[in-house]
């Protein structure tokens, strides 16, 4: 694993005041996969991220009846749920969240009379029981059901589509905290962006011990990448039903493309276009899948399609995976073999390669396999999404293996100003300042803004009441 110093100043800044770095509120797991403890609130919350059935650390099995309402205030994660145990037992009360048992003590809910009413600790490892838990509160552990389901990704989950504080426009605590201190803002925003990749790196390299086939692992983070955040699941679980070992390395990009499709429950009909062109298209790609079906594609319910831009699709975004993965000498062939160039010329010669790969002629004034030519459609891969497959998974792929040099995270492309670091911008360096000297052209800080939201903006309580971020910056 490449290390990446400006990571563990970051980690630091995680840690609660007296508690030592890793048993914080945005911990990380030790070992397995990275993901943070708002990761575990949407898997408990979400009735299809949700493992079931489910049973305490002892073996009592519960049923989930309702999860409980997330709270955004002080106390419990989840207020008011039903579960029942054996027998049909219903029990009714507030449900926290932890990765490990050991949090409950680190964070002393014990002596908090906001947990009175606590029926569940839910943590993702089953070890051993905190020493101040009471005796009837039911321990239950995702982990075993989580794994055991390899469909599952916690890099699936949109952080952002879950409830979350409202928080006022007004300056922030955080802001009046920097503002004392401006200098300590770039700092800040490259030591998060470096956790940020470590963090996708460890996950990576969590998952390489998972499964020994690495070329596996690493076209389905590729074809996760390609379904962005709309159809990340649906793309991983395809990616696990047509595995790449079963790609002919002989066959062209139609052929991969058709079984892709058919994999998919997405394949068209021949005669839902009347162009002389897609009609026979499209057959070819039925011909291509009646060879060599798989046993049991997606329904084709599975996938978003509906109020998304036409060029991210997913019949365009399987046609760019059928031409990156087609052939003997694939995506991932030509990027371990990619020279070592200057790091600020490495992103551009990485990116080329993708849209070199990506290259289909077909699809260049092409939106669609029913609908009419469409001048000008585009290529199948845009600079913003090859962008965010570096980022996402060849940068954290050649950190895992050790291969990365840490000089190319100050050369990262800048991405586009999503709603989260636009928010989180504002945040910490208030509603009038200059985005472009502090993170706008640095895809490293756009990264660490990401984390920064991730870490603290999405579980701040309503107002910013207590932020520790503003205090660990005091």
């Amino acid at each position: 694993m490449t290390t990446l110093p400006r990571a563990a100043r970051y980690a630091a800044t995680l840690a609660p005041p007296g508690i030592p770095p890793g048993v914080g509120e945005a911990e990380y797991a030790d070992d397995g996969p990275r993901w943070s403890e708002r990761h575990l609130q949407c898997v408990w919350f979400d009735d299809r991220l949700r493992p079931a059935p489910l049973a305490a650390v002892d073996g009592t099995p519960v049923t989930v009846l309702e999860p409980g309402r997330w709270n955004l205030e002080a106390g419990p994660d989840f207020l008011g749920a039903t579960l029942a145990t054996a027998g049909g037992v219903r029990i009714t009360g507030d449900v926290e969240i932890h990765v490990t048992p050991r949090d409950w003590d680190a964070h002393r809910h014990a002596a908090n009379p906001l947990y009175r009413n606590l029926v569940a600790h839910v943590t993702y490892a089953a070890d051993p029981p905190p020493v101040t838990l009471p005796a009837d509160v039911l321990r239950i552990s995702l982990a075993r059901a989580l794994c055991g389901n390899p469909a599952f990704s916690f890099d699936d989950i949109d952080l952002a589509a879950y409830p979350h504080a409202v928080l006022p426009v007004t300056p922030r605590p955080c802001a009046a905290a920097l503002a004392v201190h401006p200098d300590r803002a770039p700092t800040l925003l490259d030591a998060a962006g470096e956790f940020r990749i470590q963090a996708k790196a460890r996950r990576l390299a969590a998952r390489f011990r998972q499964n020994a086939d690495r070329r596996q692992t690493l076209y389905e983070e590729l074809l996760a990448a390609l379904g962005y955040k709309q159809n990340a699941a649906p793309f991983r679980r395809l990616a696990q039903r047509l595995p790449v070992r079963d790609w002919d390395p002989d066959a062209g990009a139609a052929s991969a493309y058709g079984r892709l499709l058919g994999a998919a429950g997405l394949l068209p009909s021949p005669d839902d276009s009347a162009d002389p062109v897609l009609r026979p298209f499209v057959r070819g790609l039925w011909d291509h899948w009646w060879r060599n079906p798989v046993a049991d594609p997606l329904p084709a319910d599975a996938w978003v399609r509906h109020g998304l831009r036409p060029q991210n699709s997913p019949i365009r975004r399987l046609a760019a995976a059928a031409a990156l993965f087609a052939g003997r000498h694939t995506i991932l062939d030509r990027l371990a073999t990619l020279p070592a160039t200057p790091p600020q010329a490495w992103f551009r010669s990485a990116g080329l390669l993708f849209e070199s790969c990506a290259r289909w002629p077909f699809w260049d004034d092409r939106l669609t396999l029913s609908g009419p030519p469409t001048p000008g459609a585009g290529a199948l891969l845009g600079p913003n999404r090859i962008a965010a497959m570096l980022l996402n998974v060849i940068i954290p792929w050649f950190a895992a293996e050790d291969r990365l040099d840490p000089n190319i995270l100050d050369h990262l492309p800048p991405e586009d100003l999503s709603a989260p670091v636009r928010a989180t911008a504002f945040r910490l360096f208030g509603r009038d300042h200059n985005p472009a000297p502090l993170y706008a052209n640095n895809g490293l800080r756009i990264q660490g803004l990401l984390q920064i939201h991730a870490d603290f903006c999405l579980s701040a309580r309503a107002g910013c009441a207590g932020c520790p971020l503003a205090e660990r910056l005091g």
